[in-house]
């Protein structure tokens, strides 16, 4: 079936419908191993009889690979079906929840769940680049808001379901009776709700220069800085992101309960903001949005850290949530519009640049906090926000635009 994209007066369509529900639901899938393994990394290492220190490097093992998969993704993703791309990294998905259910040793465990690195870096790039072949200009904005909502709906419904399921069951259930079920239905909701696309703009070219995409993105300046200001921005995002509710723990002595309730209501606040986006978008354009959402989130991440009362720094906390995922869903929107020609490419490279800065925060924020404190970590992140904000500012254009 050849796909048309969907305009503004098609939106209503159910079967529209549904492919951006199929869409934005992979991108759910793609959040259950993270929370899954966040969440139980203390019972995994004890089944296994390695320390949380260890354990965790099965996370940090799946990031780099990620990494590599993503580059690796901005070359094929100019010669092979989106559509088929996407479900190759369901399916990657689907064998780390069995792997990883009926892991007998470390090993095996290490090797199930870092391969959710691979299938994390085509889910994300894919979903988006999809993205601009079903819609029209005028409703990727929104579509892009519906995608981060699905990823960050992950975390606002995955830790509950499991946490209750493991109560029953123990950690293997939820590789097993969560993620697995899950990652099935998103399987077959790709494979019959999602039009295949014949023709995609460069199979029609050469299809087999697979560095064709990075020597366009790379000589193009606003692409370029697109990238640097991605990777920015989530540097800066790692203050609330992975810090915050340490922050709040360690500086106004919150429970564990009481901390995991504002866990969710800021993952509830990155959701709408990113949902709100898709509205502005369209009205204001993609930069504008962007560059406003980045600088307010980043502003905000300084305010909260440095508050000396938690309600301040609560409420800043979910504010700064709430335009960071405003800014995501506009960038991703501006991103996408950089080089039409080699979006798949240039998707993959937003994954890669994202998770290199996320790494950044996460590394410079523990060695701040170690040396000068939680009042010098949005000070010292909050500086790469408001930077990404700048060089969007004055040094990428919006294509649909001008």
């Amino acid at each position: 079936m050849h796909a048309n994209k969907i305009g503004s007066n098609g939106s209503s369509n159910p079967s529209n419908r549904i492919i951006l529900l199929t869409l934005a639901f992979s991108r759910f899938v793609s959040g259950t191993p993270g929370i899954i393994f966040g969440l139980l990394m203390i019972e995994i290492g004890q089944t296994f009889g390695s320390a949380v220190g260890i354990t965790g490097q099965i996370s940090t093992a799946s990031s780099i690979l990620g990494v590599i998969a993503a580059i690796v993704m901005g070359a094929i993703s100019v010669r092979y079906n989106h559509k088929s791309l996407l479900l190759a990294g369901i399916v990657i998905y689907l064998i780390s929840a069995l792997l990883s259910g009926f892991a007998i040793n470390f090993g095996m465990m290490m090797l199930s769940y870092t391969i959710t690195g691979i299938a994390f870096s085509i889910i994300q790039p894919m979903t988006s680049t999809l993205v601009a072949q079903y819609f029209s200009v005028d409703m990727r904005p929104a579509a892009i808001g519906w995608l981060v909502a699905g990823a960050s709906s992950s975390y606002l419904i995955g830790a509950q379901v499991t946490s209750f399921i493991t109560n029953i069951g123990g950690w293997r259930s939820a590789f097993l009776w969560f993620m697995l079920p899950s990652t099935i239905i998103g399987l077959l909701m790709t494979r019959f709700f999602l039009p295949t696309v014949k023709g995609s703009p460069r199979t029609a070219l050469d299809s087999g220069k697979y560095l064709e995409g990075f020597k366009s993105i790379l000589s193009h300046r606003s692409a370029l800085f697109c990238l640097l200001g991605t990777a920015l921005r989530m540097t800066s995002f790692q203050v609330v992101l992975l810090y915050g509710i340490s922050l709040m723990r360690q500086q106004f002595s919150v429970s564990r309960s009481y901390a995991s309730v504002f866990m969710t209501i800021s993952a509830l606040c990155y959701t709408l903001g990113s949902l709100v986006a898709g509205r502005f978008v369209n009205k204001f354009g993609r930069k504008t949005i962007t560059i406003i959402a980045v600088f307010l989130a980043s502003i905000l991440t300084i305010i909260f850290t440095l508050s000396t009362n938690l309600w301040l720094a609560v409420a800043t906390d979910f504010l700064s949530a709430w335009f960071f995922g405003m800014s995501v869903s506009a960038g991703q929107s501006l991103n996408l519009e950089q080089v039409p020609m080699y979006r798949g490419t240039m998707m993959s490279l937003v994954r890669a640049v994202g998770s290199t800065g996320a790494a950044i925060g996460a590394g410079l924020g523990g060695f701040v906090i170690l040396r000068y404190g939680y009042e010098a970590l949005g000070l010292s992140l909050g500086i790469f926000g408001i930077a990404s904000s700048v060089i969007i500012h004055f040094l990428t254009s919006d294509p649909t635009r001008t």
